[in-house]
């Protein structure tokens, strides 16, 4: 063959593969719409929205996290449903004005968000701190709340302290060491089998939150469970489920509400996607079954 012909030929093949992958899905995997709204204190709050349909599943993440550890889920689930990720004030991508990082203000912030985007047919989605604050912004969206689901974060064998001085000795060692603290607790959040890159990511992004607003939402936390719980628990029973860890698969739900993922240490969706994926998707079929 005449060598220009067979470069030219070639390039036009390289052409035609770079175009294929350059256009394929994988290249539009993150091309939600961003935006953000005021919530109630004029904190800057960030969110995303991606997929459509007619139920809009909202993600909270938890203490010291953002919306990148939904990722897994906001990559499969927009694929049915319309997905919102939010990024609570003083976390990832958003402001903050406020020096209380109380779980009433974070439900004012999905709050502002499911309004903002006009959503119908709600569901909330919270992993850990996401929980309380789930519960809160339904208080604040209404009736257009269809399903509350904590992520290992009710019915759960922690004990939360629950006197003010036991809270203030919980607190002591993230505000000598906020960084060395986190790391510490959430490392002892994992089972051994974890995959260690994906612990030591977490560790890493967790313990260089802002130690202010990280020992005020640990405090509110611990507030909030001493004196909503298991009020509020009760009060949204009809509409809670929650997905915990089963870190020995030897443990049993401490509520029927409960759907357990053996072999999972706290953070289940990130660890164990597929298995948390198939467990939402059942709970979203069921109410979508009332």
């Amino acid at each position: 063959m005449n060598i220009k012909k067979y470069i030219v030929i070639n390039l036009i093949v390289i052409s035609i593969i770079f175009l294929t992958v350059a256009c394929s899905p994988a290249q539009n995997l993150r091309k939600e719409s961003v935006n953000t709204v005021l919530s109630s204190d004029g904190s800057s709050i960030t969110y995303g929205v991606r997929g459509q349909g007619d139920i809009a599943i909202v993600f909270i993440h938890c203490w010291t996290c953002n919306h990148e550890f939904w990722r897994p889920q906001i990559e499969h689930f927009s694929n049915n449903y319309k997905v919102v990720w939010v990024d609570l004030a003083g976390h990832g991508l958003s402001g903050t004005n406020r020096n209380a990082y109380t779980m009433s203000s974070f439900g004012e912030d999905v709050a502002a968000v499911v309004k903002n985007i006009n959503a119908d047919n709600v569901i909330l989605v919270g992993h850990s701190m996401g929980g309380p604050v789930a519960i809160e912004a339904a208080k604040e969206i209404g009736s257009k709340v269809i399903g509350i689901v904590g992520v290992d974060t009710f019915y759960t064998p922690f004990a939360y302290p629950k006197i003010e001085a036991e809270i203030q000795e919980f607190l002591k060692p993230f505000e000598l060491d906020f960084k060395g603290s986190s790391e510490h607790m959430v490392r002892s959040m994992f089972t051994p089998t974890a995959n260690q890159e994906l612990v030591n990511s977490i560790v890493r992004q967790m313990s260089v939150a802002s130690p202010d607003m990280g020992v005020s939402a640990m405090y509110e936390i611990f507030r909030w469970n001493a004196k909503n719980n298991p009020h509020d628990l009760d009060m949204q029973a009809e509409k809670l489920r929650n997905i915990n860890a089963a870190p020995t698969g030897n443990e049993t739900a401490l509520h029927k509400s409960v759907h357990l993922i053996p072999g999972v240490g706290h953070f289940v969706a990130q660890v164990k996607p597929n298995e948390f994926n198939r467990e939402l998707s059942l709970i979203i079929d069921e109410y979508q079954k009332h």
